[in-house]
């Protein structure tokens, strides 16, 4: 359920844990992240279902080179002869400790929290990360203690490339230093993981733990069992109520030694003041809109190089690092909805400044800063974000300065010519790719097999291309520049070839793609919803408008998003799952995407006059996408995927940024047309 802010630590999310079935529990998950792009991620229950679930996951170059440090704690209280564990793992036949038992409530606010009933013991469990700091900190507060205990942590610790596992003959080892406990592999140039127990006294006991199962990881085919390393355990003993803390930090090897205690208090205190920037920022005026706008902020993050820092934002949670396509679809609601102009102008300007031969990059390496440019609709969306910044923002400086050279790099390339065939055909329309390229967002490919080969024509692509031109010759108009006219005969030539190249009177709606021979695939897809909510959508008649709204709603539309191809269709795929061959040949055959749902609810606002049925229509329909947020998948974010077919569980990344945005701009319209 969601709750309202109060006056101590403001809950995002809460859920009762007791009554509750374990694997209704293991499939509920929580997110912390920073600044950097590092991030803790579990279940509710604290057992690791993926190769991607850690207490610290950080970045030793942000937001990229991202290390698996502390994977988890076996954690247990001693209460004379009874052991009450609160750690729950999962081996092959079985989980030990079962410590899910003792769990009575899981909350997530500034942190992690857990809230354990042991007899008549109580312990409050926290989990922070700290903002600009490969730092965690676990809060160990016993509220209720009618006789003396003992707490035991033992940390496991990773210390891997987070899309590897890590096995026993590792050459993991321990050093102990005036900070903690220092953990490297024994190999030179190894990253550091520096562990503090505070008050808690330590006790060297190394030890391998064999074959931790990752149930989610082993279903999408990959490897799923992993050895973790222990130097040893924490202990204290508490008389009374109070608090212990321990913290894990990761760096390299020359910083990580020198690193003095967290000071948990300011970090508290720190995460709780950036949320109360965050809601000045959105004007915030319900806890929904708190929900999603801090779930906005987990995706911001800094970009490190070249001596500057900037931001940017990350696709999603748990793998995705920065890429150019979603950051430009997400930005309008994660930044200019919610007040951070000067992170939008930012990210616009971090991708402005290493476009090449006219393209924006698609995405950046999760180990570098290397740009890859695989992508014909990234520099089209940078467009139309760029002047969706301008629009609200009203900073002209900015855009004529650092944006507007890439936008005329962007529309001059493209209309001569770019890479991987990007160009501009006899008809004004946009060609690319080839039989052996994925330029377009549906870009699932395994092994030499591509499963919705949609090179030549396609439609959104023409949509956004149109879309750019139409800005830039407004823009022109209204600055004086001599080259409006140039823009407006590219526009109207573009707008005339679309309608007449797309529009598909046999079905009432448009073609998908347009092969360069000319033939067309027909199939029913929800990329043509941009060519009706741009802000310059070809010169398509209201009535066709109106039929491709109509038929993307009744053949695609979900509770949480567009079907990417209709259910009839002979290659439609209910179910995202499997191995990843499985799961890559369904990803766009049906597999259901939240981020669609903002273009689909513009559009029909549009084509219905944001009449008052129409806005309670649209927001019936985004209610199933707010309580998602609530009490599903990753609690507090929106998931990348849903499986088309119903019962429609979340998939994919469990925490994604267009998804995130184009609910936070959805529900926006609805409110600004009711306004």
């Amino acid at each position: 359920m969601l709750t309202l802010p109060n006056a101590g630590e403001k809950d995002i999310v809460s859920l009762s844990t007791q009554g509750r079935d374990i694997e209704d529990l293991l499939s509920k998950e929580w997110l912390l992240t920073n600044e950097r792009g590092s991030y803790a991620a579990s279940t509710v229950i604290g057992c690791n279902t993926s190769s991607y679930h850690g207490l610290l996951v950080g970045s030793l170059n942000p937001p990229a080179s991202r290390v698996m440090a502390l994977a988890n704690c076996l954690e247990m209280v001693v209460r004379g002869p009874e052991v009450f564990p609160l750690s729950t793992f999962e081996f092959a036949d079985r989980f030990a400790p079962a410590g899910f038992s003792c769990l009575r409530e899981f909350r997530r606010g500034t942190g992690a929290h857990f809230r354990y009933e042991l007899g008549d013991v109580e312990l409050r469990k926290a989990v922070y990360l700290v903002a600009d700091s490969d730092t965690v900190v676990i809060e160990y507060n016993f509220a209720a203690l009618p006789e003396p205990v003992e707490l035991v942590v033992r940390p496991f610790v990773g210390l891997r490339d987070f899309h590897t596992l890590q096995k026993s003959y590792a050459p993991l080892v321990s050093e102990d230093h005036d900070a903690g406990v220092l953990v490297r592999h024994d190999v030179p140039g190894s990253c550091e993981l520096l562990l503090s127990g505070g008050d808690m006294r330590f006790e060297k006991d190394p030890q391998w733990w064999f074959n931790f199962t990752y149930r989610a990881s082993q279903s999408r085919g990959q490897a799923g069992t992993e050895d973790l390393w222990s130097p040893g355990f924490y202990k204290a003993r508490m008389e009374r109520p109070g608090r212990l803390l321990f913290q894990a930090h990761l760096s390299d090897s020359v910083r990580c030694r020198g690193v003095p205690p967290v000071d948990v208090d300011a970090v508290k205190r720190d995460l709780s003041r950036r949320r109360d920037e965050l809601r000045v920022l959105a004007k915030v005026e319900d806890p929904m809109d708190e929900t999603l706008c801090l779930a906005a902020d987990q995706f911001v993050v800094k970009r490190s190089g070249a001596g500057t820092v900037r931001s940017t934002i990350l696709a999603g949670f748990p793998w995705f690092a920065d890429w150019g396509r979603d950051a430009f679809i997400a930005l309008p609601g994660l930044l200019l909805a919610t007040g951070r102009y000067d992170d939008a102008r930012s990210v616009l300007s971090t991708f402005a400044g290493v476009a090449d031969e006219g393209m924006i990059p698609n995405r950046f390496d999760d180990r570098s800063a290397t740009a890859y440019f695989n992508s014909v609709d990234a520099s089209l969306w940078f467009i139309h974000a760029a002047s969706q910044y301008l629009d609200v923002t009203e900073d002209l400086a900015t855009f004529r300065e650092e944006l507007l050279p890439a936008i005329r790099g962007i529309i001059d390339s493209y209309e001569k010519g770019t890479r991987f065939n990007i160009h501009s055909d006899s008809d004004g329309l946009i060609v690319a790719g080839d039989s052996g390229t994925q330029l377009t967002w549906m870009d699932a490919k395994y092994g030499g097999t591509a499963f919705t080969p949609r090179w030549g024509k396609a439609v959104e692509v023409n949509a956004l291309w149109h879309n750019a031109l139409c800005h830039m010759r407004e823009f022109c108009r209204q600055h004086g520049f001599s080259d409006a006219a140039r823009y407006a005969e590219m526009a109207a030539r573009a707008g005339q070839s679309f309608c007449r190249s797309f529009w598909n009177e046999s079905c009432g709606c448009l073609n998908d793609t347009v092969m360069p021979d000319g033939t067309v695939d027909a199939s029913l897809r929800p990329n043509q919803i941009f060519a009706v909510s741009l802000p310059y959508g070809p010169p398509l008649t209201a009535q066709q408008q109106r039929a491709i709204v109509d038929v993307v709603e009744r053949e695609l539309l979900t509770s949480y998003g567009l079907r990417t191809l209709n259910a009839g269709h002979e290659s439609y795929k209910g179910r995202y799952e499997g191995p990843m061959r499985q799961r890559d040949e369904a990803y766009h055959q049906g597999t259901v995407w939240p981020y669609l749902m903002g273009a689909f609810v513009e559009a029909y606002l549009k084509v219905h006059d944001f009449s008052a049925a129409a806005r309670s229509q649209a927001s019936r329909w985004l209610e199933p996408l707010q309580r998602h947020l609530a009490d599903d998948g990753c609690l507090g974010s929106v998931a990348e995927v849903f499986d088309g077919d119903s019962p429609q569980r979340p998939q994919g990344c469990l925490a994604q940024a267009w998804s995130v945005g184009e609910l936070i701009r959805a529900l926006r319209l609805v409110r600004n047309a009711r306004d």
